[in-house]
């Protein structure tokens, strides 16, 4: 078995109309690509492993993320983005990680993730 983590990863768009370099647009490439209102993304992290759905407790992280399609997000960190499963789930409508027991589902939901990421950048030896 390796060591560290591995992610199970469901995202989505939301909604009509976003805005870039060129201004809002709800509609591109003549009508036929609907440009969403907002992105969003569930992360569910388990460390390596089998019967992933029998591994997933209350103490599982899950980081879930609600971006408006602006180019304003690239000026904020990501994590400024933060947001519940629960918040998702009441915008889109969708019933995410539905597989997981109901127990553990309404306790890795309800709340939005605020670990602090740290970086690490390594240089070359010279």
């Amino acid at each position: 078995m390796a060591d560290g983590n591995e992610c199970y990863i469901v995202s989505g768009t939301w909604g009509i109309g976003g805005t870039g370099n060129n201004g809002a647009a709800d509609l591109l490439a003549g009508g036929k690509l609907t440009v969403p209102a907002a992105l969003w993304k569930v992360i569910v992290v388990l460390p390596v492993g089998n019967n992933d759905l029998q591994r997933m407790n209350a103490q599982t992280r899950v980081i879930a993320v609600w971006m408006p399609n602006t180019n304003a997000v690239g000026d904020d960190k990501w994590s400024n983005y933060r947001v519940s499963v629960d918040e998702i789930e009441q915008r889109t409508g969708y019933d995410l990680l539905s597989n997981v027991p109901a127990s553990v589902q309404n306790a890795i939901e309800a709340g939005a993730d605020r670990t602090v990421i740290q970086y690490m950048y390594l240089l070359p030896v010279m």
